[in-house]
């Protein structure tokens, strides 16, 4: 086991590895920028090293100073948490070439899935099913429209390097084609460098499940169940549940199933999750693998009772699964709401700025909460507006949703707007209760009538 772990993010997720890490008593080491001198994560872990700038690439997005403070500070292996580095497989095999241990999976299989149409061939190959679709890249307008009348309309242009709806445009009639083709066109080539475009079709009133993974290097394969993240705006989680209660017993086992057969056909290791889309007859669908830790895994952990980041840093130090697949029991429901400093009345404009006072909800039987905010903090402006999450769990699905309504009535964050109002509309909402939403529900039909109540009530 490993004696020394640098955590190469910020935030809740590094607060939440460096306490994973004491409980193993392994010692931490974090990586701060200029601007979060003062972050909980930077004080929480027995060392801290300044990395640079605030900007994201000058620090906590940059390859040689995060390698240069793990070598210094003497670490044998790195934790990239999800987001910055997390899925570069460049800085995976930077770690690779100089014998420090990343935690998580191969350079190969971060390279191999985490672009998606190559990711979706493989996934055919592997028998499991894929949306209908380009069979190649499409590069250019022609192609595109060939595609489109193929598949049919609505449809969805993707970039192959994309994730969190980057490089993506929904296109719901020939005439938007075009114009819809060249905007994602042009973000490809500005955020990835490339015109690497694919295109999917709409699968109509669906679901977005994704089956949580983990594998060693012993050739152990095993899931710990679905998830249910449906409720998105602009292609961004903002409450998940597990597990998904929309789904027949048949279609869960299959889907379980479809993952680990994917998982083991391209002998992947450590943490990862498959994301599929579920229509309405209960055929689902292969969108993408992320070869990282989810922002939404506590829900998972609440549900199965395994901790994920302790047995992502037991499989990157070889150790074979602590857990066969028979013995994961499923357990409850449980809810993750996703606090962010934003303004939801102001077409979610990011907040940051001076916490004048901070309280998050009193912990108990059931509630999670993990944040790196505390009063008198100074949020920077250059990160993720995400602050913290909230996480319930019951035995009854009724349980999880009533404490979830306590738990953010007790929020006080002074100083910043965040989407705690949105949260709690949500969690009370009767098609939220009765599962009775899409993952185009929240922006479709519930933002419009939330809006227009709000503007009711201020005028």
């Amino acid at each position: 086991m490993f004696g020394k772990v640098l955590v190469a993010n910020r935030g809740e997720i590094a607060v939440r590895i460096i306490r994973a890490l004491r409980e193993m008593n392994i010692t931490s080491v974090a990586v701060y920028s200029e601007a979060d001198r003062n972050a909980m994560h930077a004080e929480l872990a027995d060392e801290a090293v300044c990395i640079g700038p605030a900007k994201t690439l000058d620090s906590y997005a940059n390859p040689i100073a995060i390698l240069s403070a793990a070598m210094v500070t003497g670490c044998e292996a790195i934790h990239p948490g999800y987001g910055f580095l997390s899925e570069r497989s460049d800085f995976a095999a930077l770690c690779e070439d100089v014998g420090i241990s990343f935690i998580g999976p191969s350079s190969y299989h971060i390279r191999s899935m985490g672009n998606k149409h190559n990711a979706r061939v493989t996934m055919i190959e592997a028998g499991v099913p894929v949306i209908p679709g380009s069979d190649d890249l499409v590069l250019d307008i022609e192609e595109a429209r060939q595609v489109a009348e193929r598949i049919g309309y609505p449809l969805m242009i993707k970039a192959a390097d994309g994730g969190g709806g980057k490089g993506m445009r929904r296109v719901d009639v020939p005439e938007e084609l075009e114009d819809k083709f060249m905007q994602a066109q042009a973000e490809t080539q500005a955020i990835y460098g490339n015109q690497h475009l694919y295109i999917e079709q709409i699968i109509q009133s669906a679901k977005h499940i994704e089956v949580q993974l983990l594998g060693d290097t012993h050739g152990n394969v095993i899931h710990l169940g679905e998830r249910d993240c449906s409720l998105q705006r602009n292609n961004q989680k903002v409450i998940e549940f597990a597990p998904a209660l929309s789904l027949a017993p048949e279609t869960r086992e299959g889907i379980c199933k479809a993952a680990v057969r994917a998982a083991k056909a391209i002998e992947y290791t450590n943490a990862g999750t498959i994301e599929f889309l579920v229509d309405q007859a209960g055929n689902y669908y292969f969108m993408e693998m992320n070869t990282r830790l989810q922002v939404e895994h506590p829900v998972t952990e609440m549900i199965t009772g395994v901790d994920l980041v302790q047995e992502q840093i037991r499989i990157a130090s070889g150790e074979a699964l602590s857990y066969r697949q028979e013995d994961i029991q499923f357990s409850g429901f449980a809810i993750e709401c996703r606090l962010n400093a934003e303004n939801p009345r102001a077409n979610f404009m990011p907040s940051s700025g001076h916490i004048n006072r901070c309280i998050m909800p009193a912990g108990g039987l059931g509630l999670r909460v993990e944040t790196a905010a505390y009063s008198e903090y100074e949020l920077p402006p250059f990160y993720d507006s995400m602050i913290g999450k909230i996480i319930t769990h019951h035995d009854q699905r009724e349980g999880a949703f009533q404490m979830m309504k306590r738990a953010l009535y007790e929020v006080v964050v002074e100083g910043l707007e965040t989407n705690v109002d949105l949260l709690d509309a949500l969690i009370g909402n009767e098609t939220v209760f009765a599962d009775a939403f899409d993952t185009r529900w929240l922006e479709s039909q519930f933002m419009p009538a939330w809006n227009a109540m709000l503007e009711a009530e201020e005028g």
